[in-house]
């Protein structure tokens, strides 16, 4: 039993490992190989750079161009100390353009233009990214890169730097597999996302009999409700996926990821009052549909020709799920085992949920008020 407990420990700390608590940085990557040369845009957020290098100059709380302006160089030095692009495994020279100021939904971003002189035409580019690496192991560089007609799309970051991509022409097989593999990395990164879903399947091996939680008969029990609750909650996230995907529904980032932190919140608060206990799948399902936004952010940000959107989010889709999966498959056997412990009933279930609660419940205020509170 001593063995089962470990077990689970190790896997709930897998679970969380790869992944940090509040919404990740992101920045823009997009590079066009052409008849004339290889071209490129970096649209990197302000409130990163300032962070790791300081454009606040008088430290009033906001940054102004004439603060950006005098860092420009500064700027692009530190940026392009953390990208190498090689052509055809020779080394590129990069070189900086003017920068100037847009806005995306999360706040203001310089734009960096960049001109790749590459020894010769390439047919394979080879992408070393770490920027903020050593500050933001959950930042995020979304790859936009266009050649010969076709785009392709990736995420780049600490878990994964360095990339490489064919420039001949990718069949549809690979491009699917392509979105399928961004959408299991999502899910596995996705640490508020991943909170969620344990927090419903913590009570899945227990029953509710007031005045506490008692262990399941049986594993056919177990899951059941399991599968009710990964079905509601795929269904759910699949028709707001698709929905902000496509277009027919926008909100702001701020909200969503705000909404999300507090689904997490009540689907812990849940277990500790239980106020749904028999109907699990309703919740699953309700905030389902929150977090099918956030899934959808990706896709959203990654500037998705309107010929691949399809393709896309059947992929990602079908990735999230297999990631979700792996998920389950791992902790509801380990749960199952230990479910009639009061090492699980106590500590996994009640001590998890009231933990999950703190640190959901921080995430809802750094999110809603834009401010930070844990230093990671």
């Amino acid at each position: 039993m001593k063995r089962l407990c470990t077990a689970l420990a190790i896997a709930l700390a897998l679970l969380a490992a790869p992944a940090l608590a509040h919404k990740p940085s992101d920045s823009y990557l997009s590079i066009t190989v052409g008849d004339t040369g290889v071209t490129g845009q970096w649209d990197i957020a302000l409130r990163d750079l300032d962070f790791a290098i300081g454009l606040d100059a008088d430290g009033n709380g906001e940054i102004t161009w004439g603060e950006v302006r005098t860092k420009h160089g500064e700027i692009a030095a530190y940026a392009l100390a953390r990208l190498a692009v090689r052509g055809d495994g020779v080394a590129c020279a990069i070189e900086p353009g003017a920068q100037q100021i847009d806005e995306h939904t999360d706040g203001a971003y310089t734009v960096l233009p960049l001109t790749l002189r590459c020894v010769a035409p390439p047919a394979q580019l080879t992408i070393t990214y770490t920027l903020f690496a050593d500050l933001d192991p959950q930042h995020r560089g979304l790859l936009n890169l266009q050649a010969l007609g076709q785009t392709r799309t990736a995420v780049l970051g600490p878990q994964a730097p360095t990339q490489s991509f064919e420039l001949k022409a990718v069949g549809r097989w690979a491009q699917f597999i392509a979105y399928a593999r961004e959408g299991v990395w999502h899910i596995w990164i996705g640490f508020d996302h991943i909170l969620f879903l344990l927090s419903l399947l913590l009570p899945a091996v227990l029953l509710w009999r007031a005045p506490g939680w008692q262990a399941v008969d049986t594993f056919r029990a177990a899951f059941v409700d399991v599968f009710k609750i990964v079905t509601a909650f795929t269904l759910a996230h699949s028709i707001t996926l698709s929905l902000a995907t496509l277009g027919f529904v926008s909100l702001p980032s701020r909200w969503v990821e705000s909404a999300i932190a507090a689904s997490v919140v009540l689907a812990a608060l849940n277990n500790l009052w239980p106020l749904f206990h028999g109907r699990r799948w309703m919740v699953a399902f309700g905030f389902g549909l929150i977090h099918g936004f956030g899934f959808a952010s990706v896709l959203v940000d990654l500037g998705l020709p309107r010929e691949a959107l399809a393709l896309a989010l059947v992929g990602f889709n079908l990735g999230v799920e297999a990631g979700q999966l792996a998920i389950v498959a791992l902790f509801l056997p380990l749960a199952f085992a230990l479910r009639r412990t009061a090492l699980y009933r106590r500590v996994v279930m009640l001590g998890g949920s009231a933990l999950i609660v703190a640190l959901a419940g921080t995430w809802l205020v750094e999110r809603a008020f834009e401010v930070k509170l844990l230093p990671f």
